[in-house]
C-alpha cells in the first residue's frame, strides 16, 4: 500500500465548480493534505496520488502529465474503462481509499520514437492520413512482417484494447498482460488480422513511397497530431514507465466490461 501524505485533485473543468467546495471540506475533515491541479499544473513530485474526476480522456491526460504517479479516477465521462467508479459512487470510492481497500494495477506504456522526437502512450500510437490511403511496411525485431495499406496503422497496449483498438477489431486483453497489438485501420485487404506481440518486441514502421497522401500524422492516445512524411521511420517499444491505476475490486476489469459493454 502507498502512504498518501499529499493528494492531488484533478477535476475536469466542466465539473470543477460543483465539486471544489465539497472536496475541500471532505479532505480537510480527514486531515489529508490536498492540492487542486489543472491542465497547466507543473509536475508535483511530492504528490503521492492523484484523484481524477472526468472520463477516460482526462485520465489519459493525467497519466501522461504525471508519469509514475498512482491515479484513481471517478467517472464523469461516458465510458470509463479506466475509472474505479461512477460519480454516484464517489463517496464509496473515497471511503475505500481511506480504508486502504484498493489495488494498484500497473499497466504497460509504449515509447514511440519518430523523426524529431519521442512520445509515450498508455493506449495507442496511430499513424494515419487525413483523407487518403497510407502505405506502411511493418517490421518486428528487424524482420519484415507485413505491408499495411489502408487508413493507417495502430499499435496499442492491453489498456488500449478497450479504446480505439476495440473499434478497430482487436481482441480485448486483460490490462496486466504485457504485450503489444499491431494492426491496420480499414485496410484494403480483407484477409488482414491484428497481431499480438510479445512485450519486448521492437516495432519499426516505414511510410513507403507508394503513399500518395500528403497529410500524414502521428497521434498518441488521441492527442496532438505530429506531421510525418513519406520514408519516415517510427520505432515503438515498451517503455520503462508504468501507468498506475487504482481500483477498489480485484474483479474491476470484468465488472467494467460487463457494465460498459452491457454484457449483463
Amino acid at each position: 500500500m502507498v502512504e498518501f501524505k499529499k493528494v492531488g485533485l484533478f477535476i475536469d473543468t466542466r465539473f470543477r465548480e460543483s465539486l471544489v467546495d465539497h472536496l475541500e471540506i471532505w479532505f480537510a475533515s480527514q486531515k489529508i493534505d490536498a492540492v487542486f491541479l489543472d491542465w497547466d499544473s507543473p509536475k508535483h513530485d511530492e504528490v503521492d496520488l492523484i484523484i481524477v474526476w472526468g472520463g477516460d480522456g482526462t485520465v489519459l491526460y493525467v497519466l501522461g502529465r504525471f508519469p509514475g504517479c498512482p491515479v484513481l479516477a471517478i467517472n464523469y465521462g461516458t465510458v470509463g474503462f479506466l475509472t474505479a467508479g461512477n460519480k454516484e459512487e464517489m463517496d464509496i470510492v473515497l471511503q475505500g481509499l481511506l480504508e486502504r481497500n484498493y489495488i494498484i494495477s500497473e499497466r504497460s506504456v509504449l515509447e514511440c520514437n519518430y523523426p524529431g522526437g519521442s512520445i509515450h502512450a498508455v493506449n495507442e500510437v496511430v499513424i494515419k492520413g487525413s483523407t487518403g490511403l497510407v502505405s506502411v511496411d511493418c517490421f518486428v525485431n528487424d524482420t519484415h512482417v507485413r505491408h499495411i495499406r489502408g487508413d493507417g496503422v495502430i499499435v496499442g497496449t492491453p489498456t488500449g484494447s478497450t479504446a480505439y483498438l476495440l473499434s478497430a477489431g482487436s481482441p480485448i486483453v486483460m490490462p496486466e498482460v504485457r504485450c503489444m497489438i499491431l494492426g491496420g485501420l480499414n485496410e484494403y485487404n480483407f484477409t488482414s488480422r491484428h497481431l499480438v506481440l510479445n512485450y519486448d518486441s521492437r516495432i519499426r514502421l516505414v511510410i513507403t513511397p507508394v503513399t500518395r497522401q500528403q497529410n500524414i500524422y502521428l497521434s498518441t492516445d488521441g492527442k496532438e497530431r505530429i506531421p510525418l512524411s513519406v520514408n519516415d521511420e517510427i520505432f515503438i517499444c515498451e517503455s520503462q514507465r508504468r501507468a498506475k491505476l487504482i481500483f477498489l475490486d480485484n474483479h474491476y476489469f470484468f465488472n467494467n466490461l460487463a457494465s460498459r459493454l452491457s454484457w449483463t
